[in-house]
């Protein structure tokens, strides 16, 4: 989806509100398909002392699993999109500045980023989340399974020995 942007950036409006639904549920990310529901991106691109700038807010349903026990999770979530908008490359490294060519500014694209990278790196169904055991799968959240962990890392195994021996 591009907005165009001309009347903004040739001073013909102060203002462009922005009120879409994005579908990003074929986007893959760590094994997940983390946006199965639609984005909805409202605000506006404002232009304020000859400085336009995006400054939205992106609501999405966040589903993946817990990285511990694998249930499912279903979590809402509100990030803010907020960038500067140029359309004369600065050589800035600035990640707020965004370059609009032909007066075309590529939302989807721009709000992807912005929820590729607001993403969590460790996805927990609660923070106290004790996950699964490895001998029997039963969730340890629950409470403990009664199996017995004797098993030795056999990078351990050495130590185990050194012990044994004295």
């Amino acid at each position: 989806m591009f907005l165009n942007l001309k009347q903004l950036f040739t001073g013909e409006r102060d203002s462009l509100p922005v009120d879409c639904t994005l579908d990003f549920s074929e986007l893959e990310y760590m094994n997940n398909h983390p946006f199965m529901h639609p984005v909805r991106v409202s605000g506006d691109v404002s232009v304020i002392a000859e400085v336009v700038t995006l400054d939205a807010v992106a609501d999405f349903i966040h589903d993946c699993k817990c990285d511990r026990c694998l249930a499912e999770i279903h979590k809402p979530v509100q990030i803010p999109i907020k960038h500067v908008l140029v359309t004369i490359d600065t050589q800035d490294n600035d990640n707020d500045i965004v370059l609009v060519k032909n007066y075309l500014l590529p939302l989807d694209d721009l709000v992807r980023e912005d929820l590729i990278l607001s993403l969590p790196s460790k996805n927990l169904c609660r923070e106290d989340c004790h996950g699964l055991c490895p001998g029997c799968g039963k969730e340890l959240t629950d409470g403990p399974c009664g199996c017995t962990s004797k098993t030795i890392d056999p990078r351990l195994e050495i130590l185990r020995q050194l012990t044994e021996s004295e």
